[in-house]
């Protein structure tokens, strides 16, 4: 199970309420699990998109660790431009799609 991350910027209290229920917020505005499961990745962000996609405020990051992506890490966002992670020679970089 590896270390998940999400990281919001201007966004309704809400989401830090229920993000402090499942995670540890490290700083104002990040929050970090070391072993959240697949499922409860999954679940976490569905809430996410469910409340972004009604209020339409802020950013959101989220970030983890898969193997089967470029660098063993994967990002999702909600309000911001969708970034991908790509191989430049051994030096990984993240492009706006």
């Amino acid at each position: 199970m590896p270390l998940t991350m999400i990281v919001t910027r201007d966004v309704e209290m809400r989401y830090r309420g229920f993000l402090t229920s499942v995670m540890l917020e490290i700083a104002p505005g990040v929050y970090v699990s070391p072993d959240m499961s697949a499922g409860v990745r999954q679940r976490v962000w569905s809430v996410m998109k469910d409340w972004w996609s009604q209020l339409r405020r802020g950013s959101l990051v989220l970030v983890w660790r898969d193997p089967a992506s470029v660098g063993n890490l994967r990002i999702e966002t909600l309000g911001e431009p969708p970034k991908t992670i790509v191989d430049a020679d051994g030096l990984l970089l993240v492009k706006r799609k």
